[in-house]
């Protein structure tokens, strides 16, 4: 139940703790504090000492590989047999663990190393039948058997296996693990830790308060403190680990929600046309819209005719839309015309115009393009958009300094944002659809043909190819071809391309394969 809170905040799960099928036996005994790192280990040392002399398994569990190896380097001077069992002992893994439960056995092992894989007192009964192969008579299975009950009762009555742990975890939960490795399934077992004020938990939270009070109890080098209420203060420290760590997971969420959201709408929209069996309708309000975004440009909405900038109008319709309309005469013709009425024939005329691009190239080819580029176009933006968001998101802790509250300030400006990237979705599927033109085969530039190209290389190597003849270059002399001519003419990589489209000819149709 340690990340119990977690669960509800972030999840809104509720968490059940199952109570074990039989009951629990370990011994969970106080932490031992010392002063120093170097007492600590030789501590440890003696109690995995009078471990193996009472034929009982021990299981130490470090927090990394190098404090597994300085306990392995500890019992190496102590000549005591022991297991490391770390990540570079990856393969060895299984055999390891099998054996961990023995008699007198020590294992070393990581946090990572070995979970998942029980640890059974006496050692591993499948193990012992596996070695025996597929040839094993009956009696020799049941003379394994009998041998791993007796080992199995041995261990139970030495008192199971010993839990080590060389330090204190930043999360509680992990030491419980650790601790869960002893006493399953009703087994005896017992489980202690040993802590200096050198350890990293301690060092950071309750080394000087912890350390004064050792002093005025009189403690000198190598003695420890053994008490619940010392315990109790060293779990404190670890759940304002586990707070502080909540909390920048919590704070990580809270910006990666904000373009989970904007990802939702997106991705939407993508399965929307994906789906239709035509985009007509979302091509016509888009088209709506982006006309009324330009109109309201340059014709606020509640002003009035003297603020209406009508040739800025007519200049950007022409440029990004092509639409070329005379909009003064318009008013000069009709003075009724006023905000809405005049926004209600720019849009009808833009329909109009966008009718007989369809009418000229027809409507099942106009469907395709309006889908292949939609997707197109909300795929690039999108790509652009995520890009200056984890920019911003870089950037944004810079306005603390400021007093603002950089999460309202990143939701408020991620926003506007994506307003913006709705907006430019909107213009561009416009620019290119009312801007789109559509040239016959005939009329675009014609790459010359692989035999062509034999040709040319035949005329401009004739020897090459009357000696590839098996003929004398002496001989025959070859006939003189005619230039290269083409039909229309060269267009430069840089040329706006004839199809149309507004882009370059080497972004288009004279892309490289």
């Amino acid at each position: 139940d340690t990340e119990a809170f977690e669960f509800q905040q972030i999840y809104n799960l509720e968490v059940v703790v199952i109570p074990t099928h039989r009951e629990m036996v370990r011994d969970d005994r106080n932490d031992l504090i010392y002063l120093h790192e170097k007492d600590k280990y030789m501590a440890m040392v003696q109690d995995i000492k009078r471990c193996v002399e009472d034929n009982r398994p021990v299981l130490v569990g470090t927090a990394s590989i190098e404090t597994s190896e300085i306990v392995s380097e500890q019992l190496q001077k102590e000549k005591i047999p022991h297991e490391l069992l770390n990540a570079k002992q990856h393969e060895r893994e299984a055999h390891i663990v099998a054996q961990a439960g023995r008699a007198g056995s020590v294992t070393i092992a990581t946090n990572m190393a070995g979970r998942g894989t029980d640890i059974v007192l006496g050692g591993s009964l499948d193990a012992d039948l596996e070695a025996l192969g597929e040839d094993a008579s009956p009696e020799q299975i049941e003379e394994v058997k009998a041998a791993w009950q007796k080992r199995h009762d041995d261990v139970i009555a030495a008192g199971g296996l010993h839990i080590i742990g060389t330090e204190r975890h930043e999360s509680r939960r992990i030491d419980n693990q650790l601790r869960g490795r002893a006493g399953r399934q009703g087994d005896p077992g017992s489980s202690r830790f040993y802590i200096s004020l050198e350890d990293n938990l301690m060092r950071i939270f309750a080394s000087d308060r912890m350390r004064g009070l050792m002093k005025r109890l009189g403690m000198d080098d190598g003695e420890a403190i053994e008490n619940s209420m010392v315990t109790k203060s060293i779990e404190n420290a670890q759940r304002k680990v586990e707070a502080h760590n909540f909390d920048i997971r919590k704070n990580l969420l809270d910006y990666d929600n904000v373009a989970n959201d904007q990802r939702k709408v997106i991705y939407q929209q993508r399965n929307e046309i994906l789906e239709a069996d035509e985009v007509k309708d979302q091509i016509r309000g888009i088209l709506e819209d982006a006309v009324a975004g330009r109109f309201y440009e340059f014709i606020p909405p509640g002003s009035i005719e003297e603020q209406w900038d009508v040739a800025g109008l007519q200049e950007a319709l022409k440029n990004d839309f092509d639409l070329d309309f005379p909009i003064q005469t318009w008013l000069d013709e009709d003075s009724q015309l006023h905000e809405e009425t005049l926004l209600d024939k720019l849009v009808d005329e833009a329909e109009k115009a966008y009718a007989a691009k369809e009418e000229l190239y027809g409507a099942e080819l106009m469907r395709q393009i309006e889908r292949d580029l939609m997707l197109q176009v909300v795929d690039n933006h999108w790509k652009e958009h995520l890009a200056a968001m984890d920019y911003l998101r870089q950037s944004i802790g810079l306005r603390g300094y400021a007093q603002k509250d950089p999460k309202q300030e990143y939701k408020r400006e991620a926003f506007d944002m994506f307003q913006s990237l709705l907006e430019r979705i909107k213009q561009d599927v416009a620019s290119v659809l009312f801007r789109l033109q559509i040239q016959g085969e005939q009329d675009l530039p014609q790459h010359p043909s692989e035999e062509e190209i034999e040709s040319q290389m035949e005329f401009s190597h004739p020897e090459a190819n009357l000696l590839g003849e098996g003929e004398s270059s002496s001989e025959e002399a070859p006939e003189t071809a005619a230039p290269f001519k083409r039909d229309t003419p060269k267009v430069g990589r840089n040329d706006p391309c004839p199809c149309g489209s507004g882009k370059k000819y080497k972004h288009c149709h004279g892309k490289l394969g």
